[in-house]
């Protein structure tokens, strides 16, 4: 008989945690009119002058080509426009409409008032070590995926 590796509850627990994030998030996200990917591109994008898609990408953690589609159904409500990138004479800078700055205004604020709710049940003296924590956590994931690309074997 084998026995499980020790840091299996931990991974356990920290896919239920995102999970259950993710399912309270977007629940509120869709009930304000928008998918999770369309909520994270305007509230990157909120209170910048915008950014080129590679940028955006880094930030939302959006891939490539998912973000593309994100944002021309963001075009398609009038949340967010392209424009030309100066900087770049081929790039671009999606950007938010006049419309997509009231949208990030009114969804970005209600939001946080949702998230809060639910943070609101821990203790604030919970914050910081579980923080430190969950970056141990994600530095571990890093490392390894970074010596994995090196061509470690184990």
């Amino acid at each position: 008989m084998t026995s499980s590796p020790p840091f299996l509850p931990l991974l356990r627990e920290l896919v239920r945690t995102y999970q259950a994030f993710e399912r309270y998030s977007a629940t509120h996200v869709q009930r304000m009119g928008l998918t999770p990917a369309q909520f994270d591109v305007l509230a990157t994008l909120g209170n910048t002058e915008g950014m080129n898609p590679k940028l955006l990408g880094e930030k939302t953690l959006i891939t490539k080509g998912t973000l593309t589609g994100v944002v021309d159904r963001l075009v398609a409500k009038g949340l967010v426009q392209r424009q030309p990138d100066p900087a770049d004479g081929r790039g671009q800078i999606v950007q938010l409409t006049a419309a997509g700055q009231t949208a990030f205004e009114q969804t970005f604020p209600a939001h946080g008032a949702h998230l809060a709710r639910a943070f609101s049940r821990l203790n604030a003296a919970q914050f910081a070590p579980t923080e430190r924590a969950l970056h141990a956590v994600r530095r571990a994931l890093e490392q390894a995926a970074a010596e994995g690309a090196e061509g470690s074997v184990e």
